[in-house]
C-alpha cells in the first residue's frame, strides 16, 4: 500500500469517525429500545448480576446479555450513562468500517478497498443505526468480523487462524442476538464453487477434517461463555423465574419469533424495498453493477460471487420469515459493498449513474430546503401538531434552521458541482445532514425525547424526602429517575400496576406519590378535580401526573380489578 493509499483511507476514516460522532453525549437514551437497554446494563451495574438481567424488579429475558455487558464496560471506562451508552455503537461502526476496507484491499486493491467502506458509510440506514444504543451496530460488527474472518481463509487462504477466529465471532454473534450465525452460511456457496471449480477460492488441500472440525468446537465455545454458565445456575437455583427466563431467550426470543413471528408481518418482498430505499445512496448503483456482476460469473470470480451468494442467502432466511424489520439485512451490508468494490471506481465515472446521485442529492436537498422554510415562516397544520404533542417550544427553530441549511447548502454544491463532480456534492449533504442530525437534533429534543427533565421535575414536585412510584411507567422513567423510586412490574397491565400501587400508597400516604401518565387505562384516576393530582409535563407525547391519596377515591379495590 503506497504512502497515498495510507493518505487516503487516513482521510476517510477522520471524516467517517466526526460524521459517526457527531453529537455524541449531546443526548440522553431515546425511546424505543435504548432506555430499556441502558437500563438493563445499569441494573447489571449496580447488582453484580451480569447472569440475568432485570428490567426493575422483573427478569428480562428478550435478549442476550453481550450488548448488555457491553454497556457496562463503556461505562465503567468513560463514568457516564450520558457519555458510554453509544460507545458500543460507534466502536462497532468504525470496527465495521475497518474491516470493509481491509478485506476490499486485501482481495483486489487499495482503492478498492476503500470504495466498499465508502459505499458502506454512504449507506443511510448504516449512519443512522451507528447513531444509536441498540443491538444491531454491535451485531453488524461481529457478523463483519466473523464473515472477515471465514474470508480470509476461504478467499485468501488457507488461513486456519482466520478460520476459528471467524468461527468464534460468529458465536459471538449468537450470544448477541440469535442471527449472528448467519455468516456461517457462506460455507454453502463455498462448497459449490469450490466444486465446480471457480478461480479466486484458496486451495484446501486434502486432511484437514479436524480443522474443520474445530471451527465448529470455536463456534460453540464461544456460545457457551454465557450459555455454560446460565444454565449452570439456572437449572440448579430453584427459582422459577430462572426456568422461565430459560425457555423464554432460548426458545421463544429465537426459533418460535422466526418461525411463528407475533409482530412486524411483511410481505416477502419486504426487504427489496429496504434495500433500495435505506440503502440509498449506494443502491443507485445497483443497476451499473448488473453487467460487471455477470461477468464475474462467466469468468467463475469467487471472489465476487462468494459474497454476493452470502447477501442473497442472508435475504432469503430473513424473507422467509413473516416477522421482518428494516434492520434485519444490514448484516447483509458490507458484503454486498465488498462485491461491489472493484466495480465501483470505474461505474463512478459513468454518466447514467452521476445523474442518478446528482437527482437524488438535488431531491433530498429540495425537500430538506423546503420542510425547513416552511418550519420556520409558516403554521403548518402537520408541523404544528407534531410540536405540540412533544411539548417544544422555540428550540424547535435550530432544526427548522438547520433543515433549510443543509438543503439551501447542498443544492448550491449540486449547481456548483454540476454533473462531474456529482458524487463530492452527495458526500456533502449527507456529511452536512448527519452532522447536523447530532450537533442539532439530539440536543434540541432530548428533553422531550428522554425522561431527564420530566423526572427532574418530578422530584421538585415531590420533595427530597417523598417515594415516587411508578404506574404504566416507560423504561426511560426508571433509568432516569431522581431520588427513591418504586415499582410495580413492567409487564403487568396498568390496572393491575394501579391495583398495586394503590395499597402501596395507602400504606404510607405522608410520604409517598404516584407517578402516572394519562390514559383510558387509568380512567379511575380523578386527574382534573382532585387537589393533589399535578400535571409535571409532557415526554415521548405522554402526558405525566404526579398523583396522591385524593386522587386515587374513585380507584377502589374493585375498579382496578383485573379480570
Amino acid at each position: 500500500m503506497t504512502a497515498t493509499d495510507r493518505r487516503h483511507a487516513l482521510f476517510f476514516f477522520a471524516i467517517a469517525f466526526f460524521v459517526l460522532a457527531a453529537g455524541f453525549g449531546l443526548r440522553d437514551p431515546w425511546p424505543a429500545d435504548e432506555p430499556r437497554f441502558v437500563l438493563v446494563a445499569k441494573q447489571m451495574v449496580e447488582s453484580g448480576d451480569f447472569l440475568f438481567p432485570h428490567r426493575g424488579q422483573e427478569l428480562y429475558p428478550d435478549k442476550p446479555p453481550i450488548y448488555f455487558w457491553l454497556l457496562s464496560a463503556a461505562f465503567g471506562l468513560v463514568g457516564s450513562w450520558r457519555w458510554s451508552f453509544l460507545l458500543p455503537s460507534l466502536l462497532s461502526a468504525m470496527g465495521t468500517l475497518a474491516l470493509t476496507w481491509d478485506l476490499g484491499r486485501r482481495l483486489w486493491s487499495p482503492r478498492a478497498g476503500l470504495w466498499a467502506a465508502i459505499a458502506v458509510l454512504a449507506a443511510l440506514q448504516f449512519v443512522y443505526q451507528a447513531k444509536r444504543a441498540q443491538i444491531d451496530p454491535t451485531l453488524v460488527f461481529l457478523t463483519t468480523l466473523s464473515f472477515y474472518g471465514l474470508c480470509r481463509h476461504l478467499l485468501l487462504g488457507p488461513h486456519w487462524r482466520w478460520w476459528l477466529a471467524g468461527c468464534f465471532a460468529a458465536g459471538l454473534g449468537v450470544v448477541t442476538k440469535g442471527v449472528g450465525f448467519l455468516p456461517m452460511l457462506a460455507l454453502v456457496p463455498f462448497a459449490l464453487l469450490a466444486r465446480r471449480g471457480w478461480q479466486g477460492l484458496a486451495p484446501m488441500g486434502t486432511g484437514n477434517g479436524w480443522r474443520w472440525a474445530a471451527g465448529a468446537l470455536a463456534f460453540f465455545a464461544a456460545i457457551g461463555l454465557w450459555l455454560g454458565p446460565v444454565l449452570a445456575v439456572g437449572l440448579s437455583s430453584g427459582n422459577p423465574e430462572h426456568a422461565e427466563y430459560l425457555r423464554n431467550i432460548l426458545f421463544k426470543q429465537t426459533a418460535q419469533r422466526y418461525a411463528d413471528p407475533w409482530h412486524h408481518s411483511e410481505p416477502f418482498w419486504y426487504f427489496g424495498q429496504v434495500i433500495m430505499l435505506f440503502w440509498l445512496p449506494f443502491s443507485l448503483a445497483l443497476p451499473w453493477l448488473a453487467k460487471p456482476w455477470a461477468r464475474a460469473w462467466r469468468e467463475r470470480d469467487a471472489r465476487v460471487w462468494l459474497p454476493l451468494a452470502w447477501v442473497v442467502l442472508v435475504l432469503l432466511f430473513f424473507s422467509a420469515s413473516e416477522g421482518k424489520r428494516d434492520m434485519y439485512i444490514l448484516p447483509a451490508l458490507p458484503a454486498l459493498a465488498l462485491a461491489a468494490a472493484p466495480f465501483l471506481d470505474a461505474i463512478s465515472g459513468r454518466r447514467g449513474l452521476r445523474l442518478a446521485v446528482m437527482v437524488f442529492t438535488s431531491l433530498l436537498a429540495a425537500l430538506l430546503l423546503a420542510v425547513g422554510a416552511l418550519g420556520l415562516w409558516s403554521d403548518v397544520g402537520l408541523f404544528a401538531r407534531q410540536v405540540a404533542e412533544r411539548g417544544l417550544g422555540d428550540e424547535v427553530r435550530w432544526i427548522w434552521g438547520m433543515l433549510a441549511t443543509v438543503g439551501g447548502l447542498s443544492l448550491l454544491a449540486v449547481a456548483l458541482a454540476r454533473l462531474r463532480r456529482a458524487l463530492a456534492a452527495c458526500a456533502l449533504l449527507l456529511a452536512l445532514l448527519w452532522s447536523g442530525y447530532g450537533f442539532v437534533v439530539h440536543p434540541v429534543l432530548d428533553d422531550e425525547s428522554s425522561a431527564r427533565e420530566l423526572m427532574q421535575r418530578t422530584r421538585v414536585l415531590a420533595g427530597p424526602e417523598a417515594t415516587v412510584g411508578l404506574v404504566d411507567w416507560k423504561e426511560q422513567n426508571l433509568l432516569q429517575a431522581v431520588g427513591p423510586v418504586a415499582e410495580f412490574g413492567f409487564r403487568a397491565p396498568p390496572a393491575l400496576q394501579l391495583q398495586r400501587a394503590r395499597a402501596w400508597l395507602m400504606a404510607d400516604p405522608g410520604s409517598r406519590l404516584l407517578l402516572a401518565q394519562r390514559t383510558d387505562a387509568l380512567a379511575c384516576v380523578d386527574f382534573d378535580a382532585a387537589a393533589d393530582a399535578r400535571p409535571v409535563g409532557m415526554a415521548n407525547r405522554r402526558e405525566w401526573w404526579l398523583l396522591g391519596q385524593a386522587a386515587l377515591q374513585g380507584c377502589s379495590a374493585e375498579a382496578t380489578r383485573v379480570d
